[in-house]
């Protein structure tokens, strides 16, 4: 399951797992810089695509992909 952790968007990774609030959960396929914003694209639980732009200041709800980042 993995601790869930807030994070800044920048430090975000492709295999970590955005929590909503309501308990769903949306995996990170990739991140990019989009001028001063981070472009994140993810897959829902059904499947589908989706993507957002967020402040690289910005906080959110994530669970590390295991073994992705170094402490």
């Amino acid at each position: 399951m993995g601790i869930v952790e807030l994070l800044q968007a920048r430090e975000l990774a492709a295999g970590d797992t955005l929590v909503s609030a309501s308990g769903g959960s949306y995996e990170v396929t990739k991140v990019s810089r989009v001028g001063r914003g981070i472009r994140v694209q993810y897959l829902t639980e059904a499947g589908r695509a989706g993507r957002f732009t967020a402040a690289p200041e910005s906080v959110i709800r994530a669970r590390r992909a295991p073994g992705a980042h170094a402490a």
